[in-house]
């Protein structure tokens, strides 16, 4: 059974960091992509960064780029996204989906309940 598991979270002050855990289980990280999305209180769903499967090939969002870093361990079955440089503005839930393919371009079929991120001083 498909399961995915967020970790990680918790308060941090600005310009600190920060690393979420997505440990999957019931599939191969190889074989698909794996996104992170956030929401903050009364925001829509943003997507953060993909990783692909297979390949690896990644991709940030604007508003993250240049300080966060996903990577994956496919022995332990897990997703990683370091962040560095907290901003306020990254205060969220953030949340690991699996989608249903290895491309980025794949719809999520399955997420966890979240970690919560909080960045203030």
């Amino acid at each position: 059974q498909v399961q995915l598991v967020e970790s990680g979270g918790g308060l941090v002050q600005p310009g600190g960091s920060l690393t979420l855990s997505c440990e999957a289980s019931g599939f191969n990280l190889n074989y698909y992509a794996i996104d992170w999305f956030r929401q903050a209180p009364g925001k829509e769903h943003e997507g953060v960064s993909c990783i692909s499967g297979r390949d690896g090939n990644q991709y940030y969002a604007d508003s993250v780029k240049g300080r966060f870093t996903v990577s994956r361990d496919n022995a332990k079955n897990t997703v990683y996204l370091q962040m560095n440089s907290l901003k306020p503005e990254d205060t969220a839930v953030y949340f690991c989906a699996k989608l249903r393919a290895p491309s980025l371009q794949s719809d999520p079929d399955n997420w966890g309940q979240g970690t919560q991120v909080t960045v203030s001083s």
